[in-house]
């Protein structure tokens, strides 16, 4: 039964379980959640509200990514740079008829936390253009002597 309590007469959850410290850039992304700009609902026991949909101040799904398997498909969004993604956003506002190649001065193409190295761009223009395409990367290693045989 999960947070709605058990057949045995549990309770639901405690909301302890959903509690979470928050960094300064997820303050950000709450900073207008009570401008009604979303709908809100109960919470799991009525005791208070909470949003249907997280609202955010920048597109957060693009700046972080995700990957993820559903109904046997799966689909994987690179990360991005927050500036180049807020500097598209705003290219999109201040012009809806941008085209891709205009876009794509501004947004390049994802940004790996890790460093890793893009090869070539007809993948990320066809990501971009059409939702799927392949994105190939390098690494690259620097091998650092630590001395005492390590």
């Amino acid at each position: 039964q999960g947070n709605f309590g058990s057949i045995d007469g549990d309770p639901p959850a405690a909301m302890r379980y959903t509690e979470a410290r928050l960094t300064k850039v997820a303050h950000e992304l709450l900073e207008d959640i009570d401008k009604d700009t979303v709908d809100f609902q109960d919470t799991y026991d009525a005791s208070g509200s909470e949003p249907k949909v997280l609202p955010a101040r920048f597109p957060n799904l693009l700046v972080n990514g995700s990957g993820g398997i559903a109904v046997g498909m799966a689909t994987n969004i690179p990360p991005h740079n927050l500036g180049e993604i807020c500097n598209g956003a705003i290219a999109i506002i201040d012009n809806p008829a941008i085209d891709l190649p205009a876009l794509m001065e501004i947004i390049p193409g994802p940004d790996f936390p890790t460093g890793a190295i893009v090869l070539g761009r007809s993948g990320i223009y066809s990501a971009y253009s059409t939702g799927r395409g392949s994105i190939v990367m390098r690494g690259k290693v620097n091998i650092e002597q630590r001395g005492n045989d390590r």
